[in-house]
């Protein structure tokens, strides 16, 4: 008996909470990403939602002519091709704000285990290092007194900075323009701010703009006592001068969750000291993943009940159903 039901791509990978929940309202077609979209005229023609995981370009919208709503599991959608999408009137959606909270605390987890080492020093308890050989060496760096430059404050970058306050650190940030309302203070360019603070945490989405903004000069204005932390896109990362600069002492030490080419990390970062690395976990619990999961479908179920997304991407047509 054919399925009547509102066809759903979703091509290659995905939470299971998504095809759970809409496969109960949906049917469901399921494809492989390598190679293209492999599906047959009628099957294309039925298809009227997307439910990805990563990009989704122009060749796979124009090989769904009927497709009105992509729902992009994660906040960034850089992978999608929104202009296009918008130019055939497809809404596309993201999944903003139910991860702020996950992402802030890495961030200022991925901070204390840069400044004062702690997954070495479980491994020296682990490895029996305390016992043979006493105590782990003093951490180099500490919280205390730190000057924190924020690239980026947005949602998240808001929410890592509230949770810097009680740190007792001093906190500025960098944006295309200053937000009045703050008690942050604001630096016009990333090079300001850079030569103003000893730590840097970067927060800032993959746009052209900024595509390595985080370079040798900005790495060398932070200083052999600063401290370079991501959790943003690897793609805003110099990776050469990165590696250079914690190799040869003009950085101090740094703290990476993205990377450039994921998940291919760099050999360079691997051998030093004094960089805490983590496989883009930031947003990787549970609780977080499901609410991420649950907006996805949200968004898909709310286009064709209401004609109104929950969350749609700031350059996607909005056209409100009678």
């Amino acid at each position: 008996m054919s399925d009547n039901r509102i066809a759903v791509l979703v091509p290659g990978k995905i939470h299971p909470r998504v095809l759970e929940r809409l496969g109960k309202q949906f049917a469901i077609v399921s494809v492989e990403r390598d190679g293209g979209p492999k599906v047959d005229a009628e099957t294309a023609a039925r298809i009227r939602g997307v439910a990805v995981s990563g990009g989704f370009d122009a060749t796979w919208i124009d090989a769904f002519p009927n497709v009105e709503v992509i729902a992009n599991f994660g906040v960034g959608y850089d992978g999608i091709d929104v202009k296009h999408a918008a130019s055939k009137g497809i809404v596309v959606t993201n999944t903003p704000d139910v991860l702020n909270d996950e992402v802030a605390d890495t961030a200022i987890a991925l901070l204390l285990n840069t400044l004062r080492q702690l997954p070495k020093a479980e491994n020296w308890l682990r490895e029996g290092r305390w016992v043979k050989e006493g105590a782990f060496p003093l951490s180099p760096f500490s919280m205390k007194g730190r000057r924190v430059g924020i690239n980026g404050l947005g949602r998240i970058g808001l929410e890592i900075a509230r949770r810097l306050e009680p740190f007792k650190v001093k906190i500025g940030y960098h944006t295309r323009s200053p937000r009045d309302s703050l008690p942050y203070d604001y630096y016009p360019t990333l090079k300001e701010m850079a030569q103003s603070v000893d730590t840097l945490i970067s927060i800032v989405p993959k746009t052209p703009e900024t595509h390595k903004v985080i370079n040798a000069e900005i790495l060398s204005a932070l200083g052999p006592q600063g401290v370079f932390i991501n959790v943003g896109r690897g793609w805003s990362v110099d990776d050469d001068a990165l590696i250079a600069a914690l190799g040869n002492g003009t950085l101090g030490a740094a703290g990476l969750d993205v990377f450039y080419d994921e998940p291919n990390v760099p050999a360079g970062y691997l051998s030093l000291p004094n960089v805490s690395l983590l496989p883009h976990v930031a947003s990787a619990s549970v609780p977080t993943r499901d609410a991420m999961a649950d907006l996805v479908v949200d968004n898909v179920i709310e286009w064709f009940a209401k004609g109104q997304p929950v969350t749609p991407v700031p350059e996607t047509p909005i056209k409100l159903r009678g």
